[in-house]
């Protein structure tokens, strides 16, 4: 029996759907049942009859800061994918973003030495690694050092390997994957599907910087092929490539047949939007589409190696190319039909 945390979101859909196409057993944390309409859509974005896969799913009841949840949700396993974590730059969530990420992924471990599962997959993120400005090239040999490129996101998401990285030192048979940005389609309008949902609406800017993007289904293929490995107690970014934000959006554009974005946003406007975005999100009570993080993140270059997966899996990498233009092609398809 495989278990999965975080199942509803954009990582554990995906997973579930590969897990379900191999036939295997599987177990899902469902913490809030109205997300199971993301999955069911994701489902069907990739050509599958939804709610027959959600029937062969096992349901149970479960939160990663309830431990007691855990442990009796782990009976039987052999394998868990924690992927439940929560993604924001909104000051907002810190408090409860790091609970779920760090507090959430220690009970997952100490779950998981008590049931004595075979194997876990923890979904970390690049963020994880550090960055610096005009850092050199990002892997899993980096070392995280707080300054002013590494958001709270970032410091959860450390934090949280280090649980698992206590649960090794314990005993705990475990693999870490570090996704950089990853793209895919999803009916939310979170993460990187909001970047997808701005730019639809003819952006004009693109940020200066540089960042790597991964296809969600290549994420789940790193995963899944790492379980079945045998890997123990390391870590691989998991990364396609490294571009230019002017690049990502100029594909997001041309993939729903948009002018291309062509002015580069100065700094002093950057800090202005952001601080605009701030007094917006006061006033209304709304998400601000830019907070100070991102827009410090927007306009750094940062490059990544995920030399280390390909040397261990002989893994190849989806072209973004074709991952923009199916996911820009699967959110127009949603949004013809429901006019």
């Amino acid at each position: 029996m495989i278990l999965i945390t975080g199942a509803t979101g954009l990582v554990g859909s995906y997973l579930l759907y590969e897990l379900l196409k191999a036939d295997e057993p599987v177990r899902a944390i469902l913490h809030n049942p109205a997300s199971l309409g993301h999955t069911r859509k994701i489902f069907t974005g990739l050509g599958a009859d939804a709610q027959s896969l959600i029937n062969r799913i096992e349901w149970v009841d479960g939160d990663v800061l309830d431990y007691f949840s855990l442990a009796d949700a782990m009976k039987g396993v052999q394998k868990v994918y924690h992927c439940a974590a929560i993604v924001s730059f909104d000051p907002r969530d810190r408090d409860l973003m790091m609970k779920i990420n760090v507090d959430g992924t220690a009970n997952v471990v100490n779950a998981a030495l008590e049931a004595g599962i075979g194997k876990l997959c923890h979904v970390s993120s690049i963020a994880s690694l550090g960055r610096t400005e005009n850092s050199n090239i990002i892997d899993e040999k980096s070392q995280f050092r707080t300054n002013a490129y590494n958001s709270k996101y970032s410091l959860s998401k450390y934090a949280g390997e280090r649980e698992v990285w206590r649960g090794t030192a314990e005993g705990l048979n475990a693999v870490i994957v570090n996704p950089s940005v990853i793209l895919g389609y999803s009916d939310t309008d979170k993460g990187s599907t909001k970047m997808f949902s701005v730019i639809r609406q003819n952006a004009l800017f693109y940020g200066k910087g540089i960042n790597g993007f991964v296809d969600v289904r290549d994420v789940v293929r790193a995963m899944t092929g790492l379980m079945e490995s045998n890997v123990r107690n390391e870590r691989f970014v998991v990364s396609a490539g490294d571009f230019t934000y002017r690049e990502i959006f100029t594909l997001i554009a041309r993939g729903f047949g948009k002018p291309d974005p062509k002015i580069a946003l100065p700094d002093f406007l950057l800090n202005v939007t952001w601080r605009l975005e701030w007094l917006r999100s006061k006033l209304t009570g709304a998400r601000p589409l830019i907070t100070r993080e991102t827009a410090r993140t927007s306009k750094g270059s940062f490059y990544y190696s995920s030399k280390k997966l390909h040397c261990t899996l002989n893994f190849e990498y989806t072209p973004i190319e074709k991952t923009i233009s199916r996911t820009c092609r699967l959110i127009s398809e949603d949004i013809k039909n429901s006019r």
